[in-house]
């Protein structure tokens, strides 16, 4: 009996043995297959996260396309090529993401998907997105409108590629919208795609995890610790994934703010809720003021941690139903529900502004930033998301033109200045093709010597149905819109042809000194322009002068206008610094070796002789300028007085309503001739009497 005892004993102990082991190896497998599926399932959230990122970078790129085809379209020709070739790093950037989203989801059209409506085929494929034709479509129209623009334009590899009419070059903005449309609906089938995965991963989970206890309690109580923090961690990270991806998707990576995406996907009903509520609704759009400065004087690290802190302080400011967006770069956007009355706006704007304008500190650097801000109310400017964006950027407009850290409310005058620059800019369009800007004629005389040192040439227009419009008035828009360096070359042409004509008839002029800018200075051939058109009208070349302002010999080696100007005035023509004490040059600039003559601005010239500061700094430019061999030319002399006191300090060579006022070139011509005649064979300072003849 003791012997069939024990025997029975060891069968019942190797049993549970048995059982033991077998029951460890179940935990264990369950465990491992959990672990697994763990691992299967963030192995797709990741991939459905990169496909989020492409789907993301699709739309934005989708509609850069059709905004730089209608750039390229509106802009003059000679700046197309550079936004024609970033059309085509765009587009191939557009194509290369599709086929990279084809690979990923599966490029074969299954016939059973496309019709089920919860399938990413179904988008691709099915009604009503039909994504991968408009994505094709978008994409060969992109390469047409290219491969027509460079067959035009002569440049790139499609310069006889284009055969097709020019009424099929224009890019349709309908296919982008469709597919803007086409993949904000993947991406939303995709996220719903993962939530269901995530659903039935948890609903799995549950299962395993019951068993896994139950496997536990009954055999290895050590085991169940350690596997059960694994599945919790695995759980966590894999619903923070799917939060991470909802939360990039309508935010701005930076900041943190509400993205432009979101912004237009929920601006609408901001505007419905404050329709059905009888509610006031601000959009107030900022502008944050020397950004450029800072990123180009302390980096970019400096620049990312101004936008961080203002877009912290705008959060600060508003409320919490207030919607702040990061629309990109420096520029934002405060949607103020609830706005209240157009003082209530005032103060609310005002505080934004004031926090922003705090300084920041960083690595031992105060940065003293601030913005401006332009408002437009719903429904006082406009009642839809488009023009209310449109009246704000109007706004901002209008306060960065009248001082930093300022702003402006709407209203009609800016629409009206708006259709005036438009109309202006039309205007000045049509006199640049029929080339009916004029040159009027400055001359510039020797105190000491009497003698015609130089002319100025100076551009006027005469407006056929606005009379003689100023150049104060058309200058900045004809720069704004890219116009200017067409100006400055008919100017220039103009010039050098009247200057050649007096030469030619031996009037004693000494230079013709042109303004050049820097936009024209960037132009790829002035140095051949120029120098073809001296050689053309017969202008010796050492009778030219080009008049340059401070920040143009500031311009970085990289632009290429420094080289331009060494090769200039290696060929013979002087180089002259206008409006010197008014910009941004140091004395390292001022140089015989970079600059001929410096024009001392006006500012320091008017009222000279009763004011002792202005004749200071006057003697010192002089003094210095003398010292280092390079000749100085006082500009604003209007009286006779002025004109004693420079000669007085040794400044010999003026130009002003003192000595004349600018001339058409007949008069000019006149001036010349009858002047010349006047001082000739005399060499002894300008008498009052003569300056008062002139």
């Amino acid at each position: 009996m003791s012997q069939e005892a024990d025997s029975g004993s060891d069968k019942l102990l190797l049993l549970i043995k048995r059982a033991y082991w077998a029951a460890l190896a179940i935990i264990v497998v369950m465990a491992m297959s959990s672990f697994l599926l763990l691992q299967q399932i963030n192995t797709a959230q990741q991939r459905d996260q990169n496909l989020l990122d492409v789907i993301t970078k699709q739309k934005m790129l989708s509609q850069k396309l059709v905004s730089l085809a209608r750039t390229v379209i509106s802009i003059p020709r000679d700046q197309q090529p550079p936004l024609v070739a970033e059309l085509r790093v765009v587009n191939t950037k557009f194509e290369r993401n599709y086929d990279d989203l084809l690979k990923q989801v599966g490029n074969e059209p299954n016939l059973l998907k496309r019709f089920d409506q919860t399938t990413l085929e179904n988008v691709l494929y099915g009604d009503p997105f039909h994504l991968d034709y408009f994505s094709t479509g978008l994409v060969a129209g992109s390469w047409r409108f290219i491969a027509a623009f460079e067959s035009q334009l002569g440049i790139g590899n499609s310069i006889h590629g284009y055969k097709g009419g020019s009424d099929r070059i224009r890019l349709d903005e309908s296919l982008a919208n469709a597919a803007l449309a086409g993949y904000s609906a993947l991406g939303e089938r995709l996220s719903a795609q993962a939530n269901r995965r995530v659903t039935e991963l948890l609903d799995r989970h549950r299962m395993l995890f019951y068993a896994i206890i139950g496997a536990v309690l009954l055999v290895a109580l050590f085991i169940f610790r350690p596997m059960s923090k694994m599945i919790l961690r695995r759980t966590h990270q894999l619903v923070e994934a799917r939060n991470s991806m909802a939360f990039i998707a309508a935010h701005d990576g930076l900041t943190g703010l509400h993205n432009r995406a979101f912004l237009m996907d929920h601006f609408e009903n901001l505007i419905a809720n404050a329709r059905r509520r009888n509610e006031n609704l601000a959009v107030v759009q900022l502008d944050l003021d020397r950004f450029k400065q800072i990123n180009d004087t302390l980096g970019h690290a400096a620049g990312d941690r101004v936008l961080i802190s203002s877009a912290q302080r705008m959060r600060n400011a508003c409320r919490a139903s207030d919607l702040c967006v990061r629309l990109g770069g420096d520029e934002f956007v405060i949607v103020l529900s609830g706005a209240g009355t157009i003082n209530d706006v005032d103060q609310v704007v005002r505080r934004i502004l004031e926090r922003l304008s705090q300084p920041i500190v960083l690595h031992g650097a105060t940065i003293v930033p601030g913005a401006s801000a332009g408002i437009a109310i719903y429904p006082l400017d406009a009642d839809n998301a488009e023009d209310l964006l449109v009246h704000a950027d109007l706004a901002l407009y209008s306060a960065k033109k009248a001082g930093n850290s300022g702003y402006a409310f709407f209203c009609e005058d800016l629409r009206n200045e708006l259709e005036h620059r438009k109309q202006l800019e039309n205007d000045i369009k049509l006199a640049i093709a029929d080339e009916t800007f004029s040159v009027y004629f400055q001359p510039q005389i020797s105190l000491s010597s009497g003698r015609t040192v130089g002319v100025e040439a100076l551009v006027r227009w005469r407006h056929p149905e606005r009379g003689m419009v100023s150049p104060g008035e058309f200058i900045p828009v004809a720069e704004k819109c890219g116009l200017m360096a067409a100006i400055g070359r008919i100017i220039i042409t103009k010039a050098i042809r009247e200057a050649a004509a007096w030469h030619r008839a031996g009037i004693e002029f000494g230079r013709l000194a042109v303004n050049a800018s820097g936009t024209e200075l960037r132009e790829p051939n002035f140095e051949q322009f120029l120098f073809e058109t001296l050689e053309q009208e017969g202008l010796p070349i050492e009778k030219m002068s080009l008049e340059i302002v401070e920040s143009v010999i500031l311009d970085d080696e990289k632009s290429g206008i420094a080289a331009k100007l060494r090769n200039i005035r290696a060929a013979g023509i002087h180089l002259e610094l206008d409006d010197f004490g008014t910009g941004y040059a140091s004395l390292t600039h001022v140089s015989p070796n970079e600059i001929d003559r410096v024009k001392i601005d006006r500012r320091f010239v008017q009222n000279i002789d009763a004011d002792g500061h202005n004749a200071k700094i006057v003697r010192a430019i002089t003094d210095l300028a003398n010292g280092m061999g390079i000749a100085v030319v006082a500009e604003g002399a209007e009286t006779q007085s002025e004109l004693d006191t420079l000669l007085a300090i040794g400044c010999d060579q003026v130009q002003g309503y003192s000595i004349a006022f600018p001339m058409p070139d007949h008069e000019a011509r006149d001036w010349l001739v009858t002047y010349s005649a006047k001082r000739s064979g005399q060499d002894r300072p300008l008498a009052e009497s003569e300056a008062a003849d002139l």
